[in-house]
């Protein structure tokens, strides 16, 4: 009989890629353990569609975190849990540094009091700005432009200090754009309010949204659009499994990008999405946003080579497609 895998606590685990990255461990023969505070993630998922144990609770709670330590046997943590509107967190900073950098030093304090020294931490490329070259390296300055960027960043700091201090070992993936939806349907993308690109796109193919909107056609790019490098959110949860068998394997604490490789213009995104969905989609365009860069790219090179992470589902149509499929499914049964 093959030996029973350890038990995971998944932070944020009712998200979209918190539950994504639930569902890889479970098909890998590991238990999990959710804890998420249900502002944004989904009861459902977890509890119907999952059928993990769920714990409603959040990350500053160190009462509870504690409890959860000393009822279960966890052997590592999955930290998805945090608030990732850029533009809120331009106007309301103090919710993200109480959130994201308080909950999580809270959260790695009862780790420590526990003997748990296993960390996988859901990082971002807003921790790089505005870049200098593209595609982006891991050793790209990091200078975020906003304070949900900056404090993933810190994040990453306390994490560099205490593996120095505590012996706490982690890996960060910063990632790119998150997109598409479990290829079996299960799960997907379902955000209020929704900010995303591709969920809008296919919003406005269903007829929940007139338009979608195009942020400034006069960037440096060939069609005068952003352009940003979309991730299946499976290769994602695939990429923090084998970040985490990396860690119980004993791998010291290190940084990874996850990206493609390559990049969509908006237009592009649209375009594709009309073949998928076989329906026109109108688009408005109006000025640029402030904090957008022309163009985020991310290099995967060093989770393929030390992870031998390789993502399944880099082409753009099949994004869309498994995002359509679940997005007919998840809104026009339920509002």
């Amino acid at each position: 009989m093959a030996e029973a895998k350890p038990t995971i606590l998944v932070t944020g685990g009712a998200g979209y890629i918190g539950s994504h990255a639930v569902l890889a461990l479970q098909q890998a023969g590991y238990e999990v353990v959710v804890l998420d505070n249900l502002v944004y993630g989904h009861r459902d998922l977890v509890e119907q569609v999952l059928k993990v144990e769920l714990v409603v609770g959040d990350t500053s709670d160190r009462v509870l975190l504690d409890q959860v330590f000393a009822t279960h046997n966890i052997a590592a943590v999955m930290h998805f849990a945090a608030y990732a509107y850029v533009g809120e967190s331009v106007t309301d900073p103090a919710k993200y540094y109480q959130n994201n950098v308080m909950g999580t030093l809270t959260l790695l304090e009862a780790m420590l009091a526990a003997s748990i020294k296993q960390f996988v931490f859901s990082s971002t490329c807003a921790t790089y700005g505005v870049p200098t070259t593209v595609p982006i390296p891991e050793d790209h300055p990091q200078q975020p432009i906003n304070p949900y960027g900056a404090s993933k960043l810190m994040v990453e700091r306390i994490l560099a200090d205490f593996d120095v201090a505590y012996g706490l070992k982690s890996v960060c993936f910063r990632y790119f754009n998150a997109a598409g939806a479990d290829p079996g349907g299960l799960l997907g993308e379902d955000h209020n309010p929704e900010t995303h690109l591709l969920p809008l796109v296919l919003m406005t193919a269903l007829g929940q949204r007139e338009s979608v909107s195009i942020f400034g056609t006069d960037y440096p790019t060939p069609d005068g659009t952003c352009i940003r490098d979309y991730i299946h959110v499976a290769d994602l949860a695939t990429a923090h499994l084998l970040g985490l068998e990396y860690l119980l394997q004993g791998g010291n604490s290190e940084v990874f990008n996850l990206g493609n490789g390559n990049g969509f213009s908006v237009r592009q995104v649209i375009e594709v999405a009309q073949q998928v969905t076989g329906k026109s989609i109108a688009a408005v365009e109006h000025d640029r946003r402030p904090g957008d860069p022309p163009s985020l790219i991310g290099s995967g090179d060093k989770a393929r080579s030390l992870l031998n992470w390789q993502p399944q589902y880099s082409s753009l149509h099949d994004i869309l497609s498994h995002a359509w499929q679940w997005h007919q499914k998840r809104h026009r049964t339920c509002h």
